[in-house]
């Protein structure tokens, strides 16, 4: 999981070098996470129903693969043509691993034993985000920004051998298409996509544009700045550990909601840090614990909720509006950015989480209102 992203929390983590070292415009700068993302939501329904073909070892160690592939590409980009394609390449390690890491839960993890381990392993994304904004940052600054990457790149790829050597061995691909069980008419799925869309939005916003505010905005070096992803990647990493273990079946459905609304709230926290700079710490923590959190309770909802026979899927589909979202929410915040507007650009990120928590709120009251029925 970490892997599958650590590709787009770099170049956010690394963007105020890459703003001056390939001459990228803020605008750009978004357009990268826009590609990406983008690839990962078109791709993403295609890849729950290949990994219930070939089996979570194959994907996983594709993914891996693939990511490192993308990694020595964004490394050895001489301008934005090149690096546009590697982003592009790693949005299919992004469309394999929710329906990979699901799928392998479900098959090994005892069911009262799944939400926390489905906290820990969603947790693996922010360890990414750690990952680039700490140790990798601190690598930028000895060895340039295209040093970092490609260490990141050869570490992609041992884990994709140590993967292959380690995982239990799939079954023989599947030759056909088999038939999957229909989706329930009121099912949580096209809520869950629809909250995952808004949220993904934002919490993209805040991935690929937090460093440079801070560097930009509030005069940090780019180190410093980079750090606040940091911060952010640990936070998420608990909120996603503490969300999915509190994410029993009858209190689960009301936790996106409560999330969001906590997410506005850090939205809020980071355009009064354009005059409290010390805020924008207290916003990057609460950025974590509230937003990043709401897509792992998500996932949880999705494996309790899921008839047999599809849990790969509706985890891809889920997986696809969160993707779609990251595609399209750093492009408008990008147009303000670029003339300074971070200001409206967080109020953005606020209405966005503010839109993800209404719909996650009705979902909840009508599956509250149809469990009565079929209760009764």
């Amino acid at each position: 999981m970490a892997f599958s992203m650590v590709q787009l929390f770099l170049l956010g983590a690394l963007g105020p070098r890459l703003v001056a070292g390939l001459g990228l415009s803020e605008t750009l700068l978004g357009l990268t996470t826009t590609v990406g993302f983008g690839t990962a939501a078109v791709l993403s329904p295609g890849g729950g129903r290949t990994v219930d073909r070939v089996g979570p070892r194959r994907a996983l160690v594709a993914l891996l693969a693939v990511s490192a592939a993308a990694l020595g590409l964004i490394g050895a980009a001489p301008g934005p043509g090149l690096l546009l394609a590697a982003v592009a390449l790693g949005g299919l390690p992004q469309a394999l691993a929710n329906p990979a890491t699901n799928k392998a839960i479900l098959a090994a993890v005892p069911a009262p034993r799944r939400g926390a381990v489905t906290g820990a392993k969603q947790s693996g994304v922010q360890l990414g985000a750690f990952a680039a904004g700490l140790p990798l940052a601190a690598v930028a600054g000895l060895l340039g920004w295209r040093g970092a990457v490609w260490v990141a790149a050869v570490a992609a790829l041992a884990a994709a051998l140590w993967a292959w050597r380690a995982l239990p061995a799939d079954p023989p691909p599947k030759t056909g298409t088999a038939a999957s069980t229909p989706a329930p008419p009121d099912g949580p799925v096209p809520w869950l996509a629809g909250f995952s869309l808004f949220l993904g939005a934002g919490i993209a916003s805040v991935n690929t544009y937090l460093a440079l505010f801070g560097a930009q905005r509030l005069g940090m070096g780019p180190t410093v700045a980079g750090a606040l992803v940091a911060v952010l990647g640990v936070a998420g990493i608990a909120g996603r550990v503490g969300w999915s273990r509190a994410a029993t079946p009858g209190r689960a459905p009301w936790l996106p909601g409560l999330l969001a609304t906590g997410a506005v709230g850090a939205a809020v926290l980071l355009a009064a840090a354009v005059r409290v700079e010390p805020l924008v710490w207290v916003a990057a923590v609460a950025v974590g614990v509230f937003a990043v959190s709401g897509n792992a309770v998500s996932m949880v909802l999705v494996m309790q909720r899921s008839a047999p026979g599809r849990a790969g899927q509706d985890s891809a589909l889920v997986a696809a509006g969160f993707f779609a979202g990251f595609a399209l929410g750093p492009p408008l915040f990008g147009l303000l950015a670029e003339h300074g507007r971070y200001g409206a650009g967080w109020a953005l990120v606020a209405a966005e989480f503010a839109v993800a928590g209404a719909v996650a709120f009705v979902w909840a009251v009508r599956d509250r209102r149809t469990g009565r029925v079929g209760a009764a």
